[in-house]
């Protein structure tokens, strides 16, 4: 069971949260939760999780593996976070974990009392709505807060006339 939510009249704001990864939509999950964080007076927060299970090699290869990733996690945070820093004027709060996507998202929502909107985009694929989307739609228990899934082909006009 996670935690009660902090609200804003207890002193808390409200936060969005987007997951960043090397998906195409991700981008679309974090423009909505920029705009929707502006649009309300609330604050987003972008999360980066690193797959550990990829660093179980030898050592010094796991090593070198896990500084590469961290790498990527933070060309791609920036990226992302530059992109919508000037589109929308937003400070977002960063975080990079390793672990399983979907426990470190629940853990972070557990650990952060403020956040109260999960955002993901659903890929525009023939394949389905993406892997994060299914993980956390097919989790087999309620997910603690409410998840908000924006479709791949909303245009930054088409976001900003819904935020």
């Amino acid at each position: 069971m996670v935690s009660k939510r902090l609200g804003r009249g207890e002193g808390g704001r409200r936060k969005f949260l987007a997951v960043i990864d090397e998906t195409p939509e991700c981008g679309r999950a974090a423009a909505y939760a920029a705009r929707r964080a502006k649009a309300s007076g609330g604050v987003v927060v972008f999360l980066y999780v690193i797959d550990a299970a990829d660093f179980q090699q030898w050592l010094g290869v796991g090593e070198i593996m896990r500084a590469e990733a961290m790498e990527e996690a933070e060309t791609r945070m920036a990226r992302v976070t530059d992109d919508l820093r000037e589109a929308v004027g937003l400070e977002p709060e960063t975080l990079v974990r390793e672990g399983k996507t979907v426990d470190e998202i629940r853990a972070l929502i557990e650990a952060d009392r403020e956040i109260a909107i999960l955002v993901l985009a659903a890929s525009d694929s023939a394949e389905g709505p993406g892997p994060l989307v299914s993980a956390v739609a097919g989790s087999g228990s309620a997910f603690p807060i409410p998840v908000t899934i924006v479709p791949a082909t909303l245009s930054d006009e088409d976001i900003e006339s819904l935020c």
